[in-house]
This record gives structure tokens, C-alpha cells and sequence, in this order.
């Protein structure tokens, strides 16, 4: 088992940043592709960011790209995930989320331990 445990949401106006966490606690963080997804009210959950085992490789979608960045501390069993420039369009809770297999990173389907989410709410 592994819980993970998202903070750093909060209100933010748009152009501005957040910089969300997720801990881990149980078994070996590193074993695991980590991946940040988000949900907007009333639409289904989307891939944000996913990082690589070790923090190599990392992937965004194309919404994000440039603006986001994902990177984790193995050390601290944390996964972290920088936003800048912000967009009321960003609004929405995001979920951190572990990956056994590291393969189809993009699908939600391929993660099978979640966070419960932080809220992320951008203002125009």
C-alpha cells in the first residue's frame, strides 16, 4: 500500500503560481512513476504531469506545457508540482497518483494509488 497525501491548493489570481506537494507513506516511493491529474467540476479527471522513477523524464500536456512543472524528492517520499501562470481554466482539484508500471502514463487507468485531491481554484 501507498498513501499519498496532497497539499498546497488554494486561491490563487490568475498569473500567479502554487506549488503543490504530495507524501507518500508505505513502500518504496521510488518504485513508482508518479503522476498529477486534475478534475474540473462536472468534467471528467485530465493528466497534468507525470515524472519518471528517478525525476529524469518527465511528461505534460499540451495545456500546461511550459507553464507547470513536476518533480520529486525520493529522499523525502514527495512528489511536487510548480505552477506559474496561472489560468481560471487551471481551475480544479488535483490529484497526485502512483504508477507500478510506468507505461500509458497519460491514462489514469494505469495508476493504481491515489490522493484525495487539493483544490485549486485560479480567480480572473
Amino acid at each position: 500500500q501507498l498513501q499519498l497525501v496532497e497539499s498546497g491548493g488554494g486561491l490563487v489570481q490568475a498569473g500567479g503560481s502554487l506549488r503543490l506537494s504530495c507524501a507518500s507513506s508505505g513502500r518504496a516511493f521510488g518504485n513508482y512513476f508518479m503522476g498529477w491529474f486534475r478534475q474540473p467540476t462536472g468534467r471528467e479527471r485530465e493528466f497534468v504531469a507525470a515524472v519518471s522513477w528517478s525525476g529524469s523524464a518527465t511528461h505534460y500536456a499540451d495545456s500546461v506545457k511550459g507553464r507547470f512543472a513536476t518533480s520529486r524528492d525520493n529522499a523525502k517520499d514527495t512528489v511536487y508540482l510548480e505552477m506559474n501562470s496561472l489560468k481560471p481554466e487551471d481551475t480544479a482539484v488535483y490529484f497526485c497518483a502512483a504508477s507500478g508500471s510506468g507505461t500509458y502514463v497519460r491514462q489514469a487507468q494505469s495508476y493504481i494509488y491515489w490522493g484525495r485531491g487539493t483544490q485549486v481554484t485560479v480567480s480572473s
